[in-house]
């Protein structure tokens, strides 16, 4: 069955009166509703996705909110322990600025041999991983539990 050329509706018309290297590419109507229909559930999805990351940024903030409250009230029941707490972690920040003096004395000294030994660098890892870890680790506590600089005497 034969067609003819004008009963069809093409997609698209490329504008051939436009430069070779920038073609102009025209949309038929119901090309252009599809399009704006697309477009709209685009932007009712990224609504959705705003909405989810709200409410997410929302529930982060209120466990922030909670462990706040939880450590002030803990401050407030124990303020001879996070005076001490306050008192600890400034002597083991002192102590952590010595580890981190050795170790980047030891970083110096030998980061050739680390590059071409990866035993060196394996011994080295072990040596001050763990160690730089775990005071890490027992300041960022003390310093939680701590007493705010202004205390109450």
């Amino acid at each position: 069955m034969p067609h003819d050329s004008h009963d069809i509706s093409p997609l698209f018309r490329i504008d051939v009166a436009q430069s070779a290297s920038e073609p102009v590419i025209a949309q038929t109507g119901s090309s252009q509703s599809e399009m704006t229909a697309l477009l709209h559930q685009l932007v009712a999805g990224q609504d959705r996705q705003n909405e989810l990351m709200e409410e997410m940024i929302e529930q982060m903030h209120a466990g922030q909110r909670q462990r706040s409250s939880e450590l002030t009230q803990w401050k407030e029941a124990n303020p001879l322990l996070a005076r001490r707490c306050r008192a600890a972690a400034e002597a083991l920040s002192q102590v952590q600025t010595e580890f981190l003096q050795s170790l980047t004395l030891d970083v110096n000294n030998s980061h050739e041999e680390m590059i071409d030994s990866e035993f060196v660098l394996n011994e080295f890892v072990d040596r001050y991983g763990p160690r730089l870890a775990h005071l890490n680790g027992v300041l960022q506590l003390l310093s939680q539990l701590s007493a705010n600089p202004v205390d109450h005497r």
